[in-house]
């Protein structure tokens, strides 16, 4: 069963200088708190076609997610495809709001079966929520923490 989360925030902010933190991969670390370590699979860091492995915590639960970068429009998207424990795709997209950046962050996801099936989705989907709406909230915080 494919299950979507979506979470949004808005940055006070320009649209390229949101992006200029979000393009940079291996930095995804400091403002995703459930991200541990990210190692890259390609010698690309950016664009379409990287890979990369980020060991996720979430409470006891460790997963190994491999990542491809499916999706890279400068100043406004990047998506990416997940293999794994978890399967699906992901994106942040960056809209412009008057003078700030709203970032969407959607992720489609497919939950093993023996992760209870729709009742582990169920319970799942509102942790996930509530973490990566705090891991926005670290991201608007530093980009608006440096200097323009």
């Amino acid at each position: 069963m494919l299950s979507s989360i979506r979470v949004e925030t808005l940055i006070a902010r320009p649209r390229d200088e949101v992006w200029e933190e979000l393009r940079h991969i291996a930095r995804h670390v400091q403002w995703m708190s459930d991200a541990q370590r990210i190692d890259f699979q390609t010698d690309q860091h950016e664009g379409v076609g990287t890979s990369f492995v980020c060991l996720t915590r979430l409470g006891p639960f460790t997963t190994r997610d491999v990542m491809t970068v499916t999706r890279w429009d400068d100043d406004a998207a990047m998506g990416v495809t997940h293999r794994g424990i978890f399967t699906g795709h992901g994106e942040f997209i960056l809209d412009l709001d008057a003078d700030a950046t709203r970032v969407t962050w959607r992720e489609d996801l497919r939950f093993p079966w023996w992760f209870a099936g729709p009742l582990g989705e169920f319970v799942a989907r509102p942790i996930l929520r509530r973490v990566w709406r705090k891991n926005l909230a670290n991201l608007a915080e530093l980009v608006t923490s440096r200097e323009r």
